[in-house]
């Protein structure tokens, strides 16, 4: 009954983050103190256009200040700093992450709003920029304008990358992603990573000159000639050395009409006018090609409000019904969960691996002073069981799981065997004095109730402190703190009933076997 008992609570426990009750997430939610408006218009959008769009988010900003002012907020904003041509936030961001993207260009700009400390306020950094976007609405020229609060950037909550070779399907997947992501409640700033480059003028070699004996590579050296110039000379004047080019005069060069009535010379020597050799056509070039594995990509990226859904819930939903239908729409396009889901894969990965072998340590270092294959696991099986302190404490104090839960679970397992090493040892020697198993199992029970209790106590109040703590600096340690000082408290009590109904439970079970073990004399009396 007892065994069935904690077997049960161990379920109920899991059941509560399976089921979604107590939501996973891989970073904790820490509170900023300053939210950040990161924009991105086309390339090529010169710096006056950009610091239009930048007054209007300077605006929305004002007003927003007067709002928690009107409120009774006070004075939360302290400062407002524009960049425009760079977003050195998200810069530092990507530099802490090792990343090598380039955030400086006329087409780039950033808002910084600095707050109160997180302490000295009571409106949160998440509302804060939920209502600056509201206040702000939507840019129409924009490619993309994103607002963060976060302090690291881990990358984005959703990131999916489509791959494949032609570009235009990957635009029209990539398109069809968003349009599903926006039926999602709260999921937000759906973008892309296609960025469409400069405008360009593309030429192609028409029928006619490709039939008089003219290559594309002859026609882009003479149009490049024309317009960019040719160096035919250099001439040093001092230390200077200065180039000679020539080309067509700047007033020819300023008008694309030129360009149509500019002559092509052939390779017999003649000359034919630029409409009858090739087709001029406007369009716009690639800002830049991501490749991954020889196929080109795309990657579709959206935000999520953490207080309606979770990135995993999210992706988990699209993985199940919405990327088998774009793959059967557009063939021959692959995808893969980029972004944050990539650090989290990682992470687990590695903290997977780290933890099974902190348990095979553990077995082993138990193995060798019991000179026994089995007492290790009735030491071990306290450490499960620690988990259901660790989810308990995180429902009581109101914190969700993260990472960072996950590391102070790894480091429970190495506390948690304490105390059942306390009492199958004290076990051990009642046996070997040739005291009956029931009964020694009851004097473990009573002589080691005080210490394994004080262990246990000291372990959690020392913890306290940070428990307490509302700093910035300690909310990303909180939660490593409640699964070790919670697990701790919670596996106390497992200690002194699971484990020795364990033991018992093993010595019963070699008794019915009929196996050879340590000298015991079986007395249920007690």
């Amino acid at each position: 009954i007892t065994l069935a008992i904690g077997l049960a609570v161990f379920i109920v426990a899991v059941s509560i983050v399976g089921a979604g009750w107590l939501k996973f997430y891989f970073f904790p939610d820490v509170e900023a103190d300053n939210v950040v408006a990161e924009l991105l218009m086309p390339l090529g959008t010169p710096v006056s256009k950009t610091a239009q769009v930048v007054k209007r988010l300077e605006d929305s900003a004002d007003k927003l200040k007067k709002e928690l002012e009107e409120k009774g907020e006070g004075n939360v904003i302290v400062h407002v700093m524009t960049s425009i041509g760079s977003q050195p936030f998200r810069e530092r961001q990507s530099r802490s992450m090792n990343g090598n993207t380039n955030f400086s260009g006329a087409h780039l700009a950033e808002v910084n709003i600095e707050l109160l400390p997180s302490e000295e306020r009571d409106i949160t950094s998440a509302e804060i920029i939920n209502r600056w976007r509201e206040l702000t609405g939507a840019v129409a020229d924009a490619e993309e304008l994103s607002f963060s609060s976060s302090i690291v950037n881990l990358g984005e909550p959703v990131n999916v990358e489509l791959a494949g070779a032609d570009y235009k399907e990957l635009n029209k997947a990539a398109e069809y992603l968003k349009n599903k992501l926006t039926e999602y409640e709260g999921v937000f700033d759906i973008t892309d990573s296609y960025q469409a480059g400069k405008r360009e003028i593309k030429l192609k070699l028409s029928d006619e000159g490709r039939a008089m004996g003219l290559s594309l590579s002859d026609l882009g050296r003479q149009v490049r000639q024309a317009f960019y110039g040719e160096e035919v000379q250099r001439i040093q004047r001092g230390r200077d050395e200065i180039k000679v080019m020539l080309r067509f005069p700047k007033k020819e060069r300023e008008s694309l009409a030129f360009l149509e009535n500019m002559r092509i010379r052939l390779n017999n020597g003649t000359e034919v006018p630029f409409t009858r050799a090739a087709v001029a056509d406007m369009g716009r070039g690639y800002a830049s090609i991501s490749r991954r594995h020889r196929n080109r990509t795309i990657q579709v990226k959206a935000d999520v409000n953490e207080d309606i859904t979770t990135p995993n819930q999210v992706l988990g939903d699209i993985k199940k019904n919405v990327m088998p239908a774009l793959q059967n729409k557009f063939p021959g396009i692959s995808y893969s969960f980029e972004g944050e889901q990539k650090n989290q894969r990682e992470t687990m990965s590695g903290l997977r691996k780290g933890f099974l072998m902190a348990l095979l340590i553990i077995y082993i270092l138990l193995a060798i002073p019991f000179k026994s294959y089995i007492q290790p696991f009735i030491v071990m099986s306290a450490i499960p069981f620690g988990l259901i302190g660790a989810i308990l404490g995180h429902v009581i104090l109101g914190y969700d799981l993260t990472i960072i839960s996950l590391f102070g679970i790894v480091a429970l397992t190495g506390v948690v065997v304490n105390d059942s090493l306390v009492m199958v040892d004290f076990i051990n020697q009642e046996r070997a004095a040739g005291i009956a198993v029931a009964r020694a199992i009851r004097d473990a029970g009573l002589k080691r109730f005080r210490p394994i209790l004080l262990t246990s106590l000291t372990t959690f109040l020392g913890l306290m402190p940070l428990l307490l703590e509302r700093s910035v600096q300690a909310k990303f340690l909180i939660p490593m703190a409640i699964s070790l000082g919670f697990g701790v408290l919670f596996a106390t009590f497992i200690t002194l009933i699971l484990v020795p109904v364990i033991y018992l439970t093993q010595e019963d079970v070699k008794r019915r076997l009929g196996l050879k073990g340590e000298k015991a004399v079986f007395d249920n009396s007690i």
